[in-house]
Parts: structure tokens; sequence; C-alpha cells
């Protein structure tokens, strides 16, 4: 599929020009990748829980909301998201649009034996190499930024080093790719990445096309704990929330009330 709209050309433009002109070797940086151990999995933590996992995300900024947290201490931040219960940690690693940096999934993997999501546009193998080896146990694919080839190609690469893959979609055309690799985690993503518009029943319209075969996960949009009842009715396994918990006075507190929502009752 191909790369269209405002906002997601721009990002993926920035992403692809910033790959080419990386001149490191994608063989040495595959070898280092393959050398480190596993990371705790993030497809194992999301099917811990009977009810909605929460994955917690450190983000300073977003090109749609502006400014949201400065977050000077990011392991401060993620350690509190998981005394809250978060049964995984997303991490911002865009410098460009959303203000993270690899230093912030660093500091934050090596120091919590929890899994943790690389968020960032993957547009080359480098990418997920430089994810394994800063410590992920796992990386984001959006199928609406890449093209066919690219998003086969890039989703072995990554379970071929030992990392999980969030395939991202947001249409009923794209779950059907992300079936088609054999994605065992596809998120459905409320935001359209081509005008940033949420749509906060997509992911329970879309629920249904993904069945069991996968790990389901919500996506943006995701602002009170009583969405996660909501959810849970429509068989999702886990939500990504970054904006709620980063502007909450008490992300510790905040996390827990998420959780506690999407256990059943």
């Amino acid at each position: 599929m191909g790369v269209e709209g405002t906002y997601l050309e721009k990002i993926m433009q920035w992403h692809r020009d910033r790959s080419k002109a990386d001149r490191r070797d994608r063989r040495d940086l595959r070898d280092q990748a393959l050398e480190i151990k596993a990371p705790p999995s993030l497809a194992g933590a999301l099917r811990q829980d009977l009810g909605v996992s929460v994955i917690a995300e450190c983000k300073r900024r977003s090109p749609s909301r502006g400014e949201l947290n400065e977050i000077r201490d990011p392991l401060a931040l993620a350690t509190m998201y998981s005394q809250g219960g978060a049964r995984a940690i997303s991490v911002l690693t865009d410098r460009e649009f959303f203000s993270g940096s690899l230093d912030d999934l660093d500091v934050v993997a090596s120091s919590l034996p929890i899994a943790i999501l690389r968020k960032d546009f993957t547009v080359d193998e480098r990418d997920i190499y430089d994810a394994k080896i800063h410590g992920a146990s796992a990386v984001l694919l959006i199928v609406a930024g890449l093209e066919a080839n690219e998003l086969r190609d890039l989703h072995s690469c990554a379970l071929e080093v030992g990392l999980d893959v969030l395939v991202e979609t947001h249409d009923e055309a794209e779950i059907e790719i992300a079936l088609a690799i054999g994605a065992q985690i596809i998120g459905i993503n409320q935001r359209n990445l081509r005008d940033f518009s949420i749509d906060t029943y997509l992911a329970s319209r879309l629920a249904p096309l993904i069945g069991s075969s996968a790990i389901k996960v919500a996506e943006s949009g995701v602002s009170t704990p009583m969405q996660m009842s909501e959810l849970l009715a429509a068989g999702f396994d886990a939500a990504l929330i970054g904006e709620s918990l980063v502007r909450s006075g008490s992300p510790r507190n905040s996390t827990a009330e998420f959780v506690l929502s999407g256990q059943p009752s």
C-alpha cells in the first residue's frame, strides 16, 4: 500500500531520507542484534491478562497535539507505569516529530524487566536492528506507510532477530494485509494518520475482522478508563495509551485505573 496524505507522507519521507543518509553496514548491525539475548516478549506479556492489558507510552509531543509533557526522566515515568500495572511500555524514539530518542529507549530498557515497544516510523532494516541493540522487545510497522513488499520484508527481518512486531492498521484492507503476512500482533489505530482525526469507535467496529488469530491492540483515542470495558467487550487484548497518561498528574494511579477498568468483572 502506497504512502498518501499530508501528515503521514511528510513523516515517512523524513525517515526515508534519513535512512538513505545512513551509511552503517546492515550486516554488521544484524550480527550485533543477533548476539543480544532475547528481550521480554511483548506478545507473551499481552497474553498474561484475561482482560485488556495496558501498553503505557512515554511521549513528549505529537504533531497533532503539540507539547504533552517534557518528560525529563523517562525511566521514572516508565517505572510509575509499571507500578500501576502496565504490561508493557511504548517508547517514542522519533526525534523530529515527537521529541523522542534512542537514549530514552536505552535508559528504560536497561533498567526495567518489562516488554518495551520501540514506537517509531520503521522504514529500513537498520531501524529494526537498532531497536534490538537498544533493548526493545518489539517494533512498529505501519501498513499505510509501507509498500507491500517492504512490510513483508521488515516483518520477517524483525522476527529473524527475535523481535515481536506490532502491525498497525486503520481499515479493513489494511487488516487483510496484516493477516496475509502472518502478523501475530495487530493494532487498530483510531487516529487517521493522513489527517490525524480520531474515530473512537473504529477499533470496536473493526475488531471482528481480526478474529482470534492475532493479539488485538487498540491505539489512539483511549482517553478514559470507561473505554477499557468497551474494548474488553469487543475482544481486545491490549490498549496503547499515551496522551492521557503523560498528561496525568499521577501516572501510576491513572495507569492503575485503566488496568482495573480493563479487567473482567
